[in-house]
């Protein structure tokens, strides 16, 4: 470590450039003016690592992680100044990728008197010398695309001369879905459906009853998807062909489909983050289909449901999260990290449905406040819990 390594690049941030997108904010006037900084000065990485997430936000992926190579060629640690003055900087360790390849600290700590300093890891593993920190975090997501550059940064990290927050590579690579429902399987309180790797040709076999017969329904999805990206149900054998024919992958996740609609038949899915053990609610999205997701469930739309997540986040400590208290505690002693998020349901026999366990799963306060004022007393208490963890270390 060096405190005479080269400064890092000033950016503005993922959080404040996705703030304004999400509110509707014209943005090119912004990008003209990133790009006219790039051009009067080419070795100017803090705008082209801008520029970048913006195309990312803009769902340009290509073009995004491009420019964003092009500026990690140049520069690998980037700081986002704290909204006040600073009294503690963060290093966060991360690995180049999209907006889900790493822990979303910038949207967790938007309010904090914290410097945010992003240090990109080598496709390797190998970290540059570091600026001068307080506290370090690793907050580089389990995926395909990440487990080298994991298994690559765990000598140094063994010894890093500052506290390191979800420092062990090992439990962040062991969050993938197969794993996580192993490390789960008999936990009390817990349904984690067993999921398994199968190829192309398993799958293949399976359509044409050539393997042992299966239970449907199924869920299947590419192994490096995201946010619902080629999940699909399979009711049965005869779905999984027509399935295939539209996916280009070899590498699948299948696991059973477990029906958690509630009475009404509704499906209601929780994200919850986990902060030292300790659950915070971020969600609850309603959806009539199956595949909930926040921003497809129609909260916005519909007053009965946003009332519904309403007293459910201001009765969470009291109702959901002592519910299933057991269920959290096991998820923290055999996950073991500092922090991570979780997308779960409550099934009718009262155990908390796993969906994934996941350091990267994106956690914000953008939501606007007409319709959704209610939501910002639960989310100053989880930045609060976070900031207070950052502070206090490891």
């Amino acid at each position: 470590m060096s405190a005479d390594a080269a400064p890092p690049a000033e950016v503005i941030g993922t959080a404040k450039l996705a703030r304004m997108v999400f509110e509707g904010v014209p943005v090119q006037p912004l990008f003209e003016r990133l790009q006219a900084r790039a051009q009067a000065a080419p070795d100017d990485a803090g705008a082209l690592m801008d520029l970048a997430t913006l195309l990312l936000l803009s769902g340009q992926q290509e073009a995004g992680l491009d420019l964003q190579a092009h500026a990690l060629a140049m520069q690998r640690a980037y700081v986002r100044r704290a909204r006040t003055p600073a009294d503690l900087t963060l290093l966060a360790i991360v690995a180049p990728g999209d907006l889900m390849a790493n822990t979303p600290l910038d949207f967790l700590m938007e309010e904090a008197a914290i410097d945010l300093v992003s240090l990109f890891a080598e496709p390797g593993g190998g970290l540059p010398d570091p600026p001068p920190h307080d506290r370090a975090f690793l907050a580089i997501g389990e995926s395909e695309a990440n487990r080298a550059v994991l298994s690559g940064v765990a000598p140094t990290l063994a010894r890093w001369p500052r506290p390191v927050l979800n420092g062990d590579p090992a439990r962040i690579q062991r969050l993938s879905r197969d794993s996580v429902s192993g490390l789960m399987a008999d936990a009390p309180g817990v349904c984690a459906p067993t999921s398994q790797r199968v190829t192309r040709a398993a799958l293949e076999a399976l359509a044409a009853g050539a393997c042992p017969p299966s239970h449907f329904p199924l869920l299947v999805r590419p192994i490096a998807s995201h946010a619902g990206a080629g999940l699909a149900r399979m009711d049965d054998p005869a779905a999984i062909a027509p399935y295939l024919a539209e996916r280009t992958e070899d590498l699948f996740y299948l696991c059973p489909f477990v029906d958690y609609a509630s009475t009404d038949g509704l499906y209601r899915k929780q994200r919850v983050a986990l902060i030292q053990g300790r659950p915070f609610v971020c969600h609850l999205a309603i959806s009539e289909h199956w595949m909930v997701h926040y921003l497809n469930a129609g909260m916005a739309e519909n007053p009965a449901r946003r009332a519904e997540e309403a007293a459910f986040m201001a009765a969470f400590d009291q109702g959901f999260a002592a519910r299933h208290a057991g269920a959290f505690a096991a998820l923290h002693e055999r996950l073991g990290l500092d922090y991570m998020g979780i997308d779960c349901a409550e099934l009718e026999d009262g155990r908390l449905l796993l969906f994934e366990a996941d350091t990267a799963m994106i956690v914000h306060a953008m939501d606007p406040p007409d319709p959704f004022a209610y939501k910002a007393e639960p989310m100053r208490k989880l930045f609060a819990a976070f900031e207070a963890m950052v502070r206090a270390g490891a």
